[in-house]
């Protein structure tokens, strides 16, 4: 059973983490159109700890998004969780992709064990936002 998260929960997960929140419309759009989505649940309480979304071209490209885990002492684990699950995913069903990501300092190491070279070439991201 695919699990999609509120758009409250991921809100509160991302602001949690610092970053930034978007309108349930927006999320539900990204969703949607994602190749696949990754959450992590707490079994205690139901809440959302971690989450993650590719998005593809399915063919040569794709990219990781909202790369997220709750703060505290189990964070760099659910990080290097939801790297080595997505990856494992987009190599099965697209093996040979370029994957790319743009992420907050605490998933360097989890990236880096999993072959993220940190800007290839010298090549740096760039983020331009549309309002």
């Amino acid at each position: 059973m695919d699990f999609v998260p509120s758009a409250r929960d991921l809100n509160r997960l991302l602001s949690c983490c610092n970053e930034p929140t978007y309108s349930p419309k927006k999320l539900a759009d990204a969703l949607e159109n994602s190749f696949c989505n990754l959450c992590i649940l707490n079994e205690k309480n139901n809440n959302l700890v971690g989450f993650v979304r590719a998005t593809s071209d399915h063919g040569l490209n794709a990219n990781l998004w909202n790369l997220v885990a709750e703060p505290g002492e189990f964070q760099a684990q659910l990080i290097a969780v939801l790297v080595h699950r997505v990856l494992h995913l987009l190599r099965r069903d697209m093996p040979g992709c370029s994957i790319s990501i743009a992420a907050s300092s605490i998933a360097i190491q989890s990236l880096k064990a999993n072959g993220f070279v940190i800007d290839p070439a010298g090549i740096r991201a760039m983020a331009f936002k549309l309002r």
